[in-house]
């Protein structure tokens, strides 16, 4: 039997125009995602060519789900929690199709340009908010 071993890496830059400055990026939290609670083309990019994972934008407003303690995208009409805004996706996230959990880290002090908050952020629509976030 002849084995031979396969190295794979793969490298991402980070595009974050919401993020206005440095300050907070030394206190994200670790958080758990419900993968169910997103919406494919709202929230996440499907696996593609030499990408065989899903991909979460970084940016997307987070609330969390009170029974779980799971986040999921902030939603001012939902009644599991999600109602209450607490900060925004710190980095992309990739996770397998089909996995019902991704781990991630919340952004929730600091200062964000809402106007680029992928698919825009109504700062006047968040009534209820655990974050300590500043929007220019």
């Amino acid at each position: 039997m002849d084995l031979q071993p396969i190295t794979y890496s793969e490298s991402a830059t980070a595009d974050r125009p919401w993020l206005v400055s440095t300050h907070g990026l030394d206190t994200p939290l670790t958080i758990t995602l419900d993968t169910a609670l997103f919406k494919q083309g709202a929230h996440y990019t499907p696996p593609a060519l030499n990408q065989p994972r899903n991909v979460m934008q970084a940016g997307i407003p987070l609330g969390r789900v009170t029974t779980t303690g799971l986040y999921g995208p902030w939603d001012p009409a939902a009644t599991d929690g999600r109602a209450t805004f607490t900060g925004v996706l710190l980095a992309d996230v990739p996770f397998t199709p089909g996995s019902p959990r991704a781990g991630a880290a919340l952004f929730w002090h600091g200062v964000i340009a809402a106007a680029h908050i992928p698919g825009g952020l109504d700062v006047s629509t968040i009534t209820t908010s655990t974050a300590q976030l500043h929007f220019i």
